[in-house]
């Protein structure tokens, strides 16, 4: 016989999204179930962003060595360890783990139960002997990689992100399928340390991304030897000796690609089998569950946050997810999605980082809009740094308000943060030009896209009049 549980919130999933709303919760002393089938911490923790980051970590040290001498240090070839770069990862995930634990969480005061959650009716669910009916359910359950139907792809053992830091050996020739976010980190961080890459994807590379903002990441990646083949099409796989063959269609025609293993990274689908969503009166669409603004489904007793909902699939939408119902729910005060304020990073090298609107995306919506540019190339701190690749671009619309920020380069990723504030708070350039940048350093670059956009309006005879009257004032 089961047993009953009346908490006020039932989270099922236990990975970002899911753990922020429990955490937040018990904190403001409300009952708390949890209900997690696989690991605590679930995709960023295990299989996603913090073994990601690590190795690329390990791929930056790697080329800082082969670098070394442009600035009169010579270290010659780096050794490469792949072991102990595996076991650099493993480290990683087991550092933070804890913070993600049964253990904390049950010390938390949230009831932790690992199994899998299944809902019986709308305002019930089912799991590891329990029978939950909760004042609120929080659907987080996240999402997994997408299997391209592709002939023969079953019959081979094909890696995808929660398989493939396991490995303890590099392989000689990765092949990946997909060049968006993951699919190039990855490509990167394994070139950088020694294994030969090829990518293939079936569109432009990094697609959701400003064409002119990737095209600056995409030739670093081809000079350091990676091979990107867009706008090509894999036919079908097979095994070839220990490795993998693929039959690809590409822009010059057909081509055989051998490779010693294969990463699918073609996208993600969002993790919903077994939940019993009709029996909930839930309703999914092509990319998840379906959602209003508020992040509630058709059943007003459920909400479904992070990658589950079909949106944005960053660990920090996911959190802000997490707030968005906690204010519903604990403070019954309206809550609704923007996903205009959430920034996105590809933490490739060069990084790209945007936060608002795209320049597309902006002339859609608005019309006219200007577009300031200012490149890492003029940027004092890039030149000592070597690190001159890139470019900031931010699209200004009425009474220079800032609707959108991409920069690629250096350090790009820490730099969007003051922009997402910027554009979070509604801000336009003429708060950007009260604030004043220490020297040397990369976000001078903001600046002098300010500057650039004041820079005509001192053209105009009647502004040189005014200057030269306030001049001879002074």
């Amino acid at each position: 016989m089961t047993q009953l549980l009346q908490p006020d919130i039932c989270v099922i999933g236990g990975g970002s999204a899911g753990l922020s709303v429990a955490a937040g919760a018990a904190a403001f002393g409300v009952p708390v179930v949890l209900i997690e089938r696989g690991r605590m911490g679930g995709d960023c923790l295990n299989y996603g962003c913090v073994p990601s980051k690590a190795l690329i970590a390990a791929g930056r040290h790697a080329h800082a060595v082969r670098k070394a001498a442009e600035f009169g240090v010579f270290a010659g070839e780096p050794a490469i360890d792949f072991e102990r770069v595996h076991a650099h990862v493993r480290s990683v995930i087991d550092a933070i783990a804890p913070n993600d634990s049964v253990e904390r969480f049950t010390a938390l005061g949230v009831k932790v139960i690992e199994a899998e959650a299944r809902f019986v009716d709308r305002d019930t669910i089912e799991a590891g002997g329990f029978t939950i009916r909760a004042r609120r359910f929080v659907i987080a359950t996240g999402s997994s990689a997408m299997v391209p139907s592709i002939p023969g792809l079953v019959s081979i053992d094909y890696l995808t992100n929660e398989t493939l830091f396991d490995l303890t050996r590099l392989p000689d020739h990765l092949l990946i399928i997909g060049a968006g976010p993951v699919g190039l980190e990855m490509a990167q961080a394994h070139s950088r340390l020694g294994a030969k890459v090829t990518v293939i994807e079936a569109a432009r590379a990094l697609a959701k991304e400003d064409a002119e903002l990737t095209r600056v990441a995409l030739d670093r990646l081809r000079g350091e030897g990676i091979t990107i083949l867009e706008n090509s099409r894999v036919l079908s796989v097979e095994k070839a000796g220990q490795g993998v063959r693929l039959q690809c269609e590409t822009q010059e025609g057909a081509r055989t690609i051998d490779g010693s293993a294969l990463l699918l990274a073609a996208g993600r689908k969002a993790d919903t089998a077994g939940l019993g969503l009709d029996a909930a009166g839930i309703a999914e669409t092509t990319t998840g569950i379906a959602v209003d603004a508020s992040l509630r489904t058709g059943n007003r007793r459920v909400y479904a946050i992070g990658d589950a909902s079909g949106g944005l699939q960053f660990t920090h939408a996911a959190n802000y997810h997490a707030s968005l119902v906690l204010r519903e729910i604990l403070f019954r005060l309206p809550a609704r999605e923007n996903r205009d304020i959430i920034p996105r990073v590809t933490f490739t090298d060069p990084e790209i980082a945007a936060v608002g609107l795209s320049e597309e995306e902006a002339r859609k919506r608005y019309g006219h809009v200007e577009i300031l540019r200012w490149p890492f190339a003029e940027n004092d701190r890039a030149q000592a740094e070597r690190a001159t690749t890139g470019l900031i671009k931010v699209i200004v619309g009425r009474r220079g308000r800032i609707l959108g920020v991409g920069i690629v380069g250096s350090g790009a990723a820490e730099m969007i943060n003051m922009w997402s504030l910027i554009i979070a708070n509604g801000q336009s350039l003429r708060h950007l030009g009260r604030a004043i940048a220490p020297y040397p350093t990369m976000t001078e670059i903001g600046k002098r896209a300010v500057i650039a956009y004041y820079t005509p309006l001192t053209r105009k005879p009647f502004v040189r009049a005014v200057i030269r009257l306030l001049r001879r004032l002074g």
